[in-house]
């Protein structure tokens, strides 16, 4: 029979107390061993309690009365987070934590997350939050946190926040029962952006690659999919970097929705990884609802991708500041870079059969980056429209040959 999953409970019980409770009752009815870790500010309440405030604040060098003696939420905050994620890894090296499971407001969502963020992919995490149904992004940032919406407040326990709880807990058991850490496959690792514009290049490289005996592992680049490619690398061995998708990058420089940030590609750069990069999807920039779109770039072309998304055709402007930008993070590449250009077109959008095509504008990349780039990054110009097999083949056979150099 397997044992009772392990679980970490995360709550502050000087404002939450009946709230925590009910959750770790439920917890247990499940059959799960409940870890309860109060990081309450305010007040220590004692009790069943595994990691209390004064352990969390220890683990950081202070005392509870130090943190107080601050008078600022943020400031104190910023410092049980430090702490709450130090105690937390400690018990789960030495318990082995199946779940984490947590409760709160802003100010819980934020440090609870913050723990959940500092476990691995694959270990269960449930944040029941009044921040659920707005903008959950600082939050789960890349992780695969699952947020429930408390849709009450979380202050007292009444119909609705009982029921909510109550499947908070059971879904986090019945996660924590089927958890089982992931081995590694063996396998390199290859890893790979891309949209759904790009796809068609994307499905051939994962399947031509996989033939070939590598695992890959495609992030889908809407502002946390580069950031999560660029954890994953920092993270583990990964043998090649095939970033076919900087829409991202495009989105940073010129305002687009989709973001990742000025460390967007960095990660393989810095860590020496072989990296390909091809430009797909700069062709555009990712604006919200037409209408959005058409006030904030203005005098552009626009394709409606849906309701609540618009492509905003990019131009020689920003296709050159992409090609520049690329170019100053290769210069401090400490590995091999290749960089391959597709001359017919960089997603759907931008094809005979998409809503904003213009072959005009390939070559003024490929020839401005060529300009720019530094000795150490070398351009490939291809005849092919990026969703061309012939381009995924080419992304194919270079992959090979890094990991045959690594």
């Amino acid at each position: 029979m397997k044992s009772a999953p392990k679980v970490l409970l995360i709550g502050t019980q000087d404002t939450k107390s009946a709230e925590v409770q009910f959750i770790r009752s439920n917890l247990e009815s499940h059959g799960a061993a409940v870890f309860l870790m109060d990081p309450s500010i305010r007040q220590t309440m004692g009790g069943d309690v595994a990691v209390g405030p004064d352990q969390i604040a220890a683990a950081v060098g202070k005392t509870m009365p130090d943190i107080r003696a601050l008078n600022h939420e943020g400031k104190c905050q910023a410092i049980m987070i430090d702490g709450a994620i130090k105690c937390a890894q400690e018990l789960h090296a030495r318990e082995g934590l199946s779940g984490i499971i947590a409760v709160g407001g802003s100010m819980g969502t934020t440090l609870g997350t913050a723990v959940m963020r500092s476990f691995p992919f694959g270990l269960p995490k449930v944040m029941i939050s009044t921040m659920a149904s707005g903008f959950t992004r600082p939050f789960v940032g890349f992780k695969d946190v699952v947020m429930v919406n408390s849709v009450a407040d979380i202050s007292g326990l009444n119909s609705i926040t009982r029921s909510v709880f109550a499947n908070g807990a059971a879904a986090l058991v019945g996660m924590a029962r089927a958890y089982s850490p992931q081995e590694a496959t063996g396998k390199p690792l290859v890893a790979v952006s891309t949209l759904g514009t790009s796809d068609k290049c994307a499905v051939r490289v994962r399947k031509s690659l996989e033939d070939k005996g590598f695992e890959v592992v495609i992030f889908h680049t809407l502002g946390t999919g580069g950031a999560a490619l660029d954890d994953i690398v920092r993270d583990r061995d990964v043998s090649v970097v095939v970033d076919m998708s900087l829409v991202e990058i495009n989105d940073f420089l010129h305002g687009g929705l989709c973001s990742a940030g000025p460390d967007r590609c960095k990660s393989a750069l810095e860590k020496g990884v072989p990296t390909i990069f091809a430009p797909g999807n700069i062709d555009f920039l990712v604006a919200g609802p037409i209408a959005d779109a058409e006030a904030r770039f203005p005098g552009k072309r626009y394709h409606i991708h849906n309701a609540a998304l618009t492509a905003v055709r990019s131009e020689a402007e920003e296709l050159r500041h992409v090609a520049e930008h690329m170019a100053d993070l290769i210069k401090n590449a400490n590995g091999p870079v290749t960089f391959f250009v597709p001359l017919l077109g960089f997603s759907s959008h931008d094809s005979a059969e998409g809503h904003l095509h213009d072959p005009s504008l390939p070559p003024v990349f490929a020839d401005y980056l060529k300009a720019v780039m530094p000795a150490r990054g070398e351009v490939i110009e291809l005849p092919h429209h990026i969703n061309d097999p012939e381009f995924a083949d080419a992304l194919v056979a270079q992959a090979v040959t890094f990991h045959g150099k690594k």
